[in-house]
């Protein structure tokens, strides 16, 4: 096993960087437990810091401008789709948690972001996510057939 002494300005660079994204996606997650969806508070800041640590460990391994960065993008995707997929639920007519499977695959690409050193890339995201899931709810609750009867069965499940 090869041993390299441990370069102490990569190790505070990703410390920084997997807090950035954490940071990040706290408020994120905070304003989907504050509404009781079925991610939040935890999942929100674990997907932002798993995509960050993915693309660090691809930017160790491959390098930081490497062509395998699209495979690994790639499985990143398929990976947060996934978990977003089990935040939708169908019952009959009815589909929810559609904008909290989105918004766990936003959050996985500002991550991810983050992790490229796209800094800005990563807070526009986080500001645009926070800004679409509280800014547009009311105009969604306000003008969408039977939405205050949905929104209370959503507040109780």
């Amino acid at each position: 096993m090869r041993f390299n002494l441990l370069v102490w300005t990569d190790v505070w660079s990703h410390l920084f960087d997997l807090a950035f994204a954490f940071a990040l996606a706290l408020p994120i997650g905070w304003d989907q437990e504050k509404e009781a969806r079925s991610a939040g508070l935890r999942t929100f800041p674990l997907v932002a810091v798993a995509s960050c640590g993915f693309v660090l460990i691809g930017n160790g391994v491959f390098g930081e401008r490497s062509p395998e960065h699209s495979r690994m993008l790639q499985g990143l995707i398929a990976g947060i789709g996934f978990i977003g997929g089990g935040a939708i639920l169908k019952d009959g007519r009815s589909v929810t948690g559609t904008a909290t499977a989105a918004s766990l695959w936003s959050t996985g690409v500002m991550g991810a972001a983050v992790g490229f050193a796209l800094y800005d890339i990563g807070i526009v995201l986080s500001l645009l996510n926070l800004a679409t899931l509280r800014l547009l709810a009311p105009f969604k609750r306000g003008h969408m057939p039977n939405s205050a009867s949905k929104q209370e069965d959503d507040s109780t499940s």
